[in-house]
């Protein structure tokens, strides 16, 4: 069950709600079918709770978003990238510890 702190990006507002997004971006890019994702899903929405008001959390479902996803080369699920200022500025592939997915979020705040 998704956390009502975690955005569902799609192709249609990728755009606008991460590359142009004035905050820091966390992006969970995960397929239904993938057992590494259902496992990583609840630490994801545990962080948009933790983050909530610093950095905007969501999650792609490449199964539904094909463009995006190809547009970022994603190639495995899960696959977390940081944006900001539209730009990716942080990328792991692989279920993470959620202090290690912390590190990667910390290290990009201001």
């Amino acid at each position: 069950m998704a956390s009502a702190d975690t955005i569902q990006f799609n192709d249609d507002d990728f755009d606008r709600e991460v590359l142009k997004s004035e905050t820091l971006v966390l992006v969970d890019f995960w397929a239904p079918w993938c057992g590494p994702c259902r496992a990583l899903g609840p630490v994801v929405d545990q962080l948009a709770a933790q983050f909530r008001g610093k950095v905007r959390v969501g999650k792609v479902n490449i199964d539904d978003n094909h463009s995006t996803a190809r547009r970022f080369g994603i190639k495995a699920v899960p696959t977390l990238m940081v944006f900001k200022d539209g730009k990716i500025v942080d990328q792991k592939v692989g279920s993470l510890p959620k202090g290690h997915i912390e590190e990667m979020v910390n290290r990009h705040l201001q």
